[in-house]
């Protein structure tokens, strides 16, 4: 069984940039698709950034292309969510996410990863 655990999150400054990690374990990880959600109060569960297996291809939402970055590290089991430039609008829960989908760019949709952390949150004061 695969299991997420994310850290990193804190509150920090509009401006500040944040490094959230996500810990890969029970699975082999290299054959999993990965990805970072986020969930405000209020709003519904948002894609922010995934990263394939196969080729490392990254997609990120529009509104933070730019200012976020992902990557991987195969031998670490563990994916980073860099974001920088960070805006009160940053503020939610982030969860990290994964699948063993064949696929060649990353889903964005939170109904077509299998596996889920609890989050961690980040809280962006202006």
């Amino acid at each position: 069984q695969v299991q997420l655990v994310e850290s990193g999150g804190s509150l920090v400054q509009a401006g500040d940039s944040l490094k959230l990690s996500c810990a890969f374990s029970g699975r082999t990880f290299p054959k999993y698709n990965m990805g970072w959600f986020r969930q405000a109060p209020g709003k519904e569960r948002e894609f922010v950034a995934g990263i394939t297996a196969v080729g490392g291809t990254s997609h990120y939402a529009d509104s933070v292309q730019g200012r976020f970055t992902i990557s991987r590290d195969n031998a670490k089991n563990t994916v980073w969510l860099q974001m920088d430039s960070l805006k009160p609008d940053d503020t939610a829960l982030y969860y990290c996410a994964a699948n063993s989908y064949i696929t060649t760019a990353p889903i964005t949709t939170s109904n077509g990863y299998d596996y889920w952390g609890q989050g961690t949150h980040v809280a962006v004061a202006s």
